[in-house]
């Protein structure tokens, strides 16, 4: 697996997940020291709603122009926004109108960056289960390390050390996507000649191709109630009740150590090749509950660490299972425009859960909302497993151009 390609990419993605770690901190801290809670909320919902209005765009594109190309240009915009951000925070108070349009940019950056991300495995390795586990370890290790050093970097430099870095992480995968070389055969749908065919047809055909896949559409449906109910809220929720109860340092440390389940997770990924991926995947879901239910029955703190390393042991299970299944069962000539369905449906569903995480907790206590999601998490699961087409899809041999 380890060949020039996929080491280059590997590289690629891991400083851009590096960089993509530290922003959220960056944000929280440095923008709600000058503009307060609703400041930073503001800053980061028009990221995260850029995003989402914008990735089927991004899909149609990297399946026009070619995965490497859309996230080549990408990673450059963000070297500009981030610049730009970095220039702002060194030489004083940035105005919240950039903040905001430098978010709006970046939003939409990400937008035509990750649906190439499923396209480009199969491209740059012959085993997609192994290399999604791969870069789902490394997913965890950027996500233990880059809040980690963005808080520091803040508390010791400022805020603009952190956006030079970043900038220098996405000028680095760009550098690495760019060095990427294809065999003749292989990049036929990667690199193909501009066809005169409308925006309008695009995107109609990936919806055709998302949505006549009963497996594909039936786990995104419920993930969109997942993320309302479960992944939008969580954070905010948690935090609140583990802060209160038992301290900030706490609630960080079992941050910490839901990325420990992650790698873990991503481990036992590698190892395991499951027939039939999905019910496999849904099993390890049914282990996420614990993280959840051990907030809510105010566990004490080795209890909670626990949970969230099991959680997230269970919930990188599910992503590799989830992506190599993607990838494996799509037509590559439209695996980018599919992917971003599933990604906006995914991230919709997270943020309209973290904008109503709020105004719930009028209505019942943050416990009660954290029994919810444990209830919603088993339940899910449940159907996961009770569809047919989800639990009978099999692995699919990679190097074929499966129909679905």
């Amino acid at each position: 697996m380890w060949d020039r390609r996929f080491t280059l990419y590997f590289a690629a993605r891991t400083v851009s997940l590096f960089g993509d770690a530290m922003m959220p901190v960056a944000a929280a801290l440095a923008v709600g020291a000058l503009y307060g809670i609703t400041g930073a909320g503001v800053v980061l919902g028009t990221w995260t709603g850029t995003f989402v209005v914008l990735v089927l765009f991004g899909g149609v594109f990297a399946d026009r122009f070619g995965a490497r190309r859309m996230m080549i240009g990408a990673d450059l915009a963000r070297v500009l926004t981030q610049g730009v951000l970095a220039v702002a925070f060194f030489a004083g108070r940035p105005p919240f109108w950039l903040l905001v349009a430098m978010a709006a940019l970046a939003g939409a950056a990400v937008a035509m960056f990750l649906p190439g991300v499923n396209g480009m495995v199969p491209l740059v390795a012959a085993e997609p289960q192994r290399a999604n586990a791969t870069l789902k370890v490394a997913d965890a290790l950027a996500h233990l390390l880059g809040p980690a050093l963005a808080g520091l970097l803040i508390t010791v430099t400022g805020a603009g050390t952190v956006y030079a870095i970043d900038a220098g992480t996405f000028l680095l995968s760009a550098l690495c996507l760019g060095l990427v070389r294809f065999a003749p055969a292989v990049p036929a749908h990667e690199e193909p000649p501009a066809p005169a065919r409308s925006l309008r047809r695009d995107l109609r055909q990936g919806w055709h191709e998302f949505r006549s896949r009963t497996w594909m559409w039936a786990v995104i449906l419920i993930w969109v109630v997942y993320g309302v109910l479960i992944f939008g809220p969580l954070v905010p929720l948690s935090s609140a009740l583990v802060g209160a109860r038992l301290g900030p340092n706490a609630y960080g440390l079992a941050v910490s150590f839901l990325g420990v389940g992650t790698v873990l997770g991503g481990l036992l990924a590698l190892r395991l090749r499951p027939a039939r991926p999905l019910a496999a995947g849904a099993g390890a879901m049914v282990l996420y509950t614990v993280l959840p239910l051990c907030v809510a029955l105010d566990a004490g703190l080795p209890l909670l660490l626990g949970g969230h390393a099991v959680g997230g042991g269970a919930l990188a299970f599910w992503s590799v299972m989830w992506a190599t299944s993607v990838q494996t069962h799509t037509p590559p000539a439209v695996l980018n425009r599919v992917s971003a369905y599933e990604l906006a449906g995914s991230v919709s569903g997270i943020a309209l859960g973290q904008i109503l995480a709020g105004p719930a907790t009028a209505l019942a206590s943050p416990g009660r909302l954290m029994l919810v999601s444990a209830g919603t998490c088993l339940a899910g699961c449940a159907a996961l497993l009770a569809i047919p087409a989800i639990r009978g899809l099999r692995r699919a041999d990679p190097a074929r151009d499966v129909a679905g």
